[in-house]
């Protein structure tokens, strides 16, 4: 099982080189980015990104911010956007472009930690794909917990939910699917929670949502919040949340979390 296409990317780094893979998925073919550095590999690092088609797109900065001399970095783009076949089902079957690819990284790399980061809309992504392997660690970055929370509190997403998702009440089975905490247990692994206290694309609602669950099962869980930004943090407060990040993977790796 390898990546059946890869495209160098122009990328100046003497550290690490970046490559468009593509990977069949459902016989389909998906397309990510991917920075692997130039030495071992000995973490993995999955970025679900946000939004839909170039909102949100995976970018190399955005990669970047989350590797170091032994990290690869890896963002599928899902299916139906930049590229790759089929089509977007937002937390739908576009969850095996997330799953399938984290296989195809254990087989090449079998020894390096997995840890998975959602931002946005990739925080449901990866709240129902990060035990299938399972990875190290999760991390929810301002992102989504519950569909259901989102379809009451953006209005003006609810006719892009009602054609991928369908209708809260009419297509009540494709919305209890993506339910991602009914598969969340005290075994599963750690979770941290990053938010904004004024974000108003994934109301911080949703972090707390999430974050009352996991206490209630008694499940390992760390929050960082930043009452006083957004959905993406200002330049200072951007290289707080980074350094939680790397902290937290090297704790976990570490096994003090």
């Amino acid at each position: 099982m390898d990546f059946i296409k890869r495209k160098g990317m122009p990328i100046d780094l003497t550290t690490h080189r970046g490559e468009e893979v593509t990977y069949l998925v459902d016989d389909l073919r998906v397309k990510g980015l991917m920075i692997t550095p130039k030495q071992s590999v000995k973490r993995i690092v999955v970025y679900l990104r946000g939004g839909k088609g170039k909102v949100g797109s995976v970018r190399t900065g955005r990669l970047l911010q989350f590797a170091n001399d032994h990290t690869l970095v890896f963002g599928p783009y899902y299916r139906g956007n930049n590229g790759s076949e089929g089509r977007d089902e937002f937390s739908g079957d576009d969850l095996h472009d997330v799953t399938q690819a984290i296989r195809i990284l254990k087989i090449l790399y079998p020894e390096a930690f997995v840890h998975i980061i959602g931002f946005s809309r990739g925080g449901l992504q990866g709240l129902l794909t990060f035990q299938d392997l399972p990875a190290d660690s999760y991390i929810t970055w301002g992102g989504v917990s519950d569909l259901h929370l989102m379809y009451e509190e953006r209005v003006d997403l609810r006719g892009m939910l009602r054609r991928m998702v369908g209708h809260p009440k009419k297509d009540l089975a494709a919305y209890q699917e993506r339910e991602a905490l009914q598969y969340i247990d005290a075994n599963s692994p750690p979770i941290l929670i990053i938010h904004g206290g004024e974000d108003i694309q994934v109301g911080i609602h949703q972090a707390y949502y999430l974050e009352n669950y996991l206490k209630k099962i008694g499940h390992r869980y760390q929050t960082y919040y930043q009452p006083k930004e957004g959905h993406i943090p200002r330049p200072k407060a951007l290289k707080q949340v980074l350094q939680v990040i790397h902290q937290w993977m090297d704790d976990v790796e570490a096994k003090k979390i």
